[in-house]
């Protein structure tokens, strides 16, 4: 089930937008602030937030940025604001769409949709709508589209670099790539730090996977990493 997290510091508006989603049978978790949306997205499996901007506190801009740091679940600002650079403005910090309150509830089921299109297939049943693109590999498992990783049905909490790590490798099992091709694929060819990052990142994401997950992650000494199981 798709799951959307609500994050609006007014309580009726939270419930107005959670009577719409539950219409068309999404799961629905709230947050009333910024810092408790932050820490329900590194406890549950969220597939889109629905951020208002103007809440005291953290504004929907500040949450989005730091939203970005961590994750890459997609994000519609809602607001009562029209201003054509408050739109710009949070596009560019990272959200996928922008609402301007009042709005329907088939203008904001539609939107959700739209977002979650744009990042991949649409597997819809009569009751319900699914997205998901899985990699598994024994009992690890990556969803592209939720950018989740579950190890034998846990949740793996990753960074958005962690993820795009071993999504790579996942997508290309058994191949080996040097520690530069990997700085050049993940942080792209004008990240002025050294392969240093890679190692780090390669040795964090080890650890979460956990004793055994992390043995796929293999060292090839003296060229890079490779992803797989030993022969």
């Amino acid at each position: 089930m798709t799951t959307i997290l609500i994050v609006d510091d007014e309580q009726p508006m939270r419930e107005l937008v959670r009577i719409m989603l539950q219409k068309d049978r999404l799961k629905t978790y709230e947050a009333s602030n910024g810092q408790e949306a932050l820490d329900l997205l590194a406890q549950l499996d969220i597939d889109l937030v629905l951020l208002d901007v103007m809440m005291p506190g953290k504004d929907g801009f500040e949450v989005c940025a730091e939203i970005r740091e961590i994750s890459n679940v997609p994000v519609i600002f809602l607001t009562a604001k029209d201003a054509n650079e408050d739109k710009v403005h949070g596009l560019r910090l990272g959200g996928d769409d922008y609402i301007v309150k009042p709005f329907s509830g088939e203008e904001l089921v539609a939107r959700i949709e739209a977002v979650l299109r744009r990042a991949g297939a649409i597997h819809q049943t009569s009751s319900n709508i699914h997205y998901e693109k899985l990699i598994h590999y024994e009992k690890l498992i990556l969803d592209e589209i939720a950018r989740k990783v579950t190890y034998d049905g846990k949740r793996v909490s990753l960074t958005m670099k962690e993820f795009d790590l071993l999504h790579l490798f996942m997508k290309h099992p058994n191949i080996v790539y040097t520690r530069e091709q990997l700085l050049t694929q993940i942080w792209s060819h004008d990240y002025e730090g050294g392969t240093r990052t890679v190692d780090t990142h390669i040795k964090t994401l080890r650890l979460k996977l956990g004793k055994i997950a992390s043995r796929y992650i293999q060292t090839v000494w003296g060229i890079g990493y490779r992803f797989g199981c030993d022969q």
